[in-house]
């Protein structure tokens, strides 16, 4: 007897009303972690097409979705703003909530999602100022708590992923040269192009911010001119190890820690559900107030809480709930 061809014998792609439900679903759980440019209240479907075009490729195919996500540099080198060079309790929070959502995505799509963490810390090492031994052992020690914590559904790739054992400024030069913007028509666009003098802007203040730290002993003026010279390094490489992921990875979710407008490529999304902080675990410390958890910079923290180590290391803040409203957290992206 001849019998009909099943599902278990081969793939058929999902009907075009189910793949629409499954891609809204999916991106219903991406929304409430969205980071955009301004505060808006709505926004129209039409304004997330290229995520769901870049999700309906995987479920089309049945296949997990990829999530790639340029984060987890290094650890900013002022002491004033962390405790230290190496992952520490906000990076433990921002993986796990990472792990939570690639889960969650299981729960309305079988075939579940992972998470590719491109750790760009050796692609700016040299001009954010941090040795690029520094940022080996971030990483090293961030793989370390992704396997002890059984964070299964999270990967890192790094620029020794794509160069192997070639010399760190030789790989940033390589990466610069094959994939980089020139300096010339980047100055150019910033000062033709308002969002793009926006990111100098922000990124020349965070480079100010880190080079402020315990031992500087220069001036302010002096700190802010190099800033900012050094600000269109950063984003050249930013952009290239970006193109490099598109190249190198050709078919995933994009996921940015940047704000991002309405219909662009890259899904700006929170790491901690933390308000409306724009800290990250590497320019900052948790503070544990009750339920509560807060980004903040460490010169506040010491002021409000204690430090909690952990395993021998400096792990978070912890401060009475009161002194953190007090304190006003939401103000730390403001000041150095």
């Amino acid at each position: 007897m001849n019998h009909p061809t099943t599902a278990g014998d081969r793939r058929h792609p999902p009907h075009e009303t189910d793949t629409a439900e499954t891609c809204r679903a999916i991106l219903g759980l991406l929304l409430p972690l969205r980071r955009e440019e301004a505060a808006h209240e709505h926004r129209p479907l039409e304004c997330f097409a290229p995520q769901l075009a870049q999700i309906e490729r995987f479920v089309r195919l049945g296949q997990p979705l990829l999530l790639t996500l340029p984060s987890f540099p290094c650890k900013s080198p002022n002491l004033r703003k962390v405790l230290g060079r190496l992952p520490d309790y906000g990076e433990l929070l921002a993986l796990r909530s990472l792990q939570r959502l690639c889960a969650d995505i299981g729960t309305v799509y079988q075939p579940g999602a992972r998470l590719l963490i491109c750790s760009d810390g050796h692609v700016f090492a040299d001009l954010i100022r941090v040795p690029d031994e520094h940022v080996t052992e971030y990483t090293a020690a961030l793989r370390r708590m992704i396997a002890t914590e059984g964070l299964d559904r999270i990967d890192l790739y790094t620029l020794d992923d794509v160069y192997g054992d070639l010399g760190y400024d030789e790989k940033r030069e390589l990466l610069s040269e094959t994939y980089g913007q020139s300096l010339e028509s980047l100055r150019s666009e910033v000062k033709a192009d308002e969002r793009s003098l926006a990111l100098y802007r922000g990124i020349t203040r965070f480079m100010v911010e880190d080079g402020m730290g315990p031992t500087f002993t220069g001036t302010r003026s002096a700190l802010l001119r190099d800033s900012r010279k050094r600000a269109y390094g950063v984003i050249q490489r930013s952009r290239a190890w970006s193109t490099l992921i598109d190249r190198q990875i050709e078919d995933s979710v994009r996921l940015s820690i940047h704000p991002q407008a309405c219909e662009t490529v890259k899904f700006g999304i929170r790491l901690l559900d933390i308000g409306d902080s724009w800290l990250t675990p590497w320019h900052a410390v948790a503070v544990q107030a009750g339920e509560r958890v807060v980004l903040m910079k460490r010169h506040a923290a010491e002021e409000i809480g204690r430090v909690v180590t952990v395993d021998g290391r400096p792990s978070h803040f912890a401060a009475d709930p009161a002194r953190l409203v007090r304190s006003d957290p939401a103000r730390e992206r403001d000041t150095a």
